[in-house]
C-alpha cells in the first residue's frame, strides 16, 4: 500500500533523437544517463513541489528541460521526457490506484510519439481496444483477460497498420500502460510499443 507520508515516481525517456540524460529533483540527481526508451524504478519522494531538470548526460550546465511541478500526497506517476530534439517537454502520467476484480487484468494506452498521427490499437481478431489516441493523450484504464496478445497499430480512421507487435503477456491482477514511442520514418528509433508493469500493481 502506498505509504500516507510520501508519493512515487519514475522517469522515462521517450525522446527518439536525444542522447542519454539525467535528471535533477531541487538540484538533486534522481536520474543517471538514462537511455531512450528506459524506465527508472519507482522512487519514493516527499510530495510537495520541485524543480525538475533534465541534462544531456553527465553535464550541468544548460538544461535541455526544465519545470516547476507539484507533487500531490499519495500519488503514483510517470514522468516522461517526451518530444523531438529540440522541442522537448515533460508529461507527467498519473496512476490512480483502484480494485482489480480477482484474475482479472487492467491495461491502457498512453501515445508519447512525436510525429505519428491519431491511431488506434487493435488486437490480431479485429477488435478495436483503444481508439483515435492522439500525441500526449493517453486512454482510461481497460479491464481485460489475463494471457497473450498480439497488438496492432492503425492510424485512425484506416486499414493500413503500421506496427505489429505478438506475443505480449499479460498477468492477472496487474496494471499495465503501453506506451507508443519512436518515430513513424525512422530506421533508428522506429515506432514500437513499451510495455512496463505500472507501480499500482504492487505500490
Amino acid at each position: 500500500m502506498i505509504n500516507q507520508q510520501k508519493s512515487y515516481i519514475r522517469l522515462l525517456h521517450a525522446v527518439p533523437n536525444a542522447q542519454a540524460i539525467d535528471v535533477y529533483a531541487n538540484n538533486k540527481k534522481i536520474a543517471s544517463n538514462l537511455a531512450y526508451k528506459q524506465f527508472t524504478d519507482y522512487l519514493a519522494i516527499v510530495p510537495g513541489k520541485y524543480n525538475l531538470r533534465v541534462f544531456p548526460a553527465g553535464k550541468t550546465d544548460k538544461p535541455i528541460i526544465q519545470v516547476d511541478a507539484t507533487v500531490p500526497e499519495q500519488s503514483i506517476y510517470t514522468i516522461a521526457a517526451i518530444g523531438k530534439a529540440p522541442t522537448l517537454e515533460l508529461a507527467a502520467i498519473p496512476e490512480q490506484k483502484q480494485q482489480i476484480p480477482e484474475g482479472a487484468t487492467f491495461l491502457r494506452f498512453a501515445h508519447l510519439s512525436p510525429d505519428a498521427p491519431n491511431v488506434d490499437v487493435r488486437l490480431q481478431d479485429g477488435t478495436t481496444l483503444f481508439k483515435n489516441i492522439g500525441y500526449k493523450e493517453m486512454a482510461k484504464y481497460l479491464q481485460v483477460n489475463p494471457g497473450q496478445y498480439t497488438f496492432e497499430l492503425y492510424p485512425t480512421g484506416t486499414n493500413e497498420r503500421v506496427l505489429y507487435v505478438p506475443n505480449i503477456t499479460l498477468k492477472k491482477n496487474k496494471f499495465y500502460t503501453i506506451y507508443a514511442v519512436g518515430l513513424l520514418n525512422s530506421k533508428k528509433a522506429p515506432l514500437q510499443l513499451l510495455f512496463p508493469l505500472d507501480g499500482i500493481s504492487y505500490l
